[in-house]
């Protein structure tokens, strides 16, 4: 459970990465069901604002030592610099030694770096440093090509959005999805993404001019259980079916098909850990339609049968 989280900042801080972790994780939402988690700011001298790189400034209320006895420790981007606050890099191994986990977001991942945290670990960041992250921190196992890492007490991220998806995973993950589902939905963001940062690189910027596809997203969403063909949700769009489909992947990073089976998925994730369902009425409402097709498309999403999973996750005792 993340009961605290701690966010570092120092000199060279990015608004918007900073703001994210604030939005996830920094916003009283008990009243919405999320589990109330203490946030502090931290920097190296309390009391003393630090710049960001625009041109304005915040001042952290507390210091380093307010890293340790946090559930988790939130890097967000800086400046890259060829050297970092000796204070803040010995913080944040002290608080990993503490039992902390660590997320980083963007260029965050340099400071994770020289710390050594990342040395023999999975890891992303943005795929801009593709080329230079690995050749200043060789024992990191960089992949550019994913939106988030999780590799248990160490959260890397790509590039800024993806900082969101990184910190949904993770309320997903220690308070479950009915959790992340509220944030996701106060924000206006999709619960999960699916796709790597590959897309960001390879596909050209759209060029229609039209409104966000985020209205058919919704309406899909309220009808998992209903079949949505291409053909239908482009005329639904009132676009044709080519450009439907290239305005979709270029929004959300994959195909129609490919996110309705995810975003049943993590319905049936809910369903497995908040309710008493049998696997068969969670595939009817999850829009699977039978078990054998959910435990197809869950075993090959999360890795383990819906089952398994409820053994895990159930919130409380069912009856399946």
């Amino acid at each position: 459970m993340l009961n605290t989280v701690a966010c570092v900042v120092m000199d060279g801080l990015a608004p918007f990465e900073f703001g994210l972790i604030c939005e996830v994780f920094g916003i009283d939402r008990t009243d919405e069901g999320v589990p109330p988690m203490e946030f502090r700011v931290c920097g190296e001298h309390p009391g003393v604002p630090v710049r960001t790189n625009v041109g304005a400034s915040l001042t952290p209320e507390l210091g380093l030592d307010a890293l340790v006895g946090a559930d988790l420790v939130a890097v967000p981007a800086f400046r890259i610099r060829d050297e970092y606050p000796p204070a803040v890099i010995d913080a944040l191994r002290r608080a990993v030694a503490a039992g902390a986990t660590v997320l980083s977001v963007c260029s965050g991942a340099f400071l994770l770096g020289e710390a050594g945290l990342l040395d023999g670990r999975r890891c992303t960041t943005h795929w801009q440093y593709a080329e230079t992250f690995p050749a200043r921190f060789p024992l990191a196992r960089l992949d550019p090509d994913v939106l988030f890492v999780d590799d248990g007490n160490i959260v890397t991220s790509a590039g800024t959005a993806s900082g969101i998806d990184a910190c949904l995973h993770l309320i997903r993950r220690e308070h479950g999805s009915v959790a992340a589902t509220a944030i996701a939905r106060r924000m206006v963001v999709a619960p999960q993404r699916d796709g790597g940062q590959r897309q960001y690189v390879e596909l050209p910027i759209p060029t229609c001019t039209a409104d966000s596809l985020e209205p058919i997203l919704a309406w899909m969403l309220e009808t998992l259980a209903t079949e949505h063909p291409v053909a239908e949700l482009a005329q639904r769009a009132q676009l044709s079916e080519r450009t439907f489909a290239r305005r979709f992947v270029a929004e959300t990073g994959t195909t129609p098909h490919r996110w309705l089976t995810t975003q049943r998925v993590l319905r049936a994730r809910h369903l497995l850990e908040d309710t008493d369902f049998s696997v068969d009425e969670v595939a009817r409402h999850s829009g699977f339609g039978t078990a054998p097709l959910l435990r197809h498309h869950f075993h090959k999403a999360v890795g383990v049968t819906p089952n398994d999973y409820r053994r895990t996750f159930a919130h409380r005792p069912t009856s399946v």
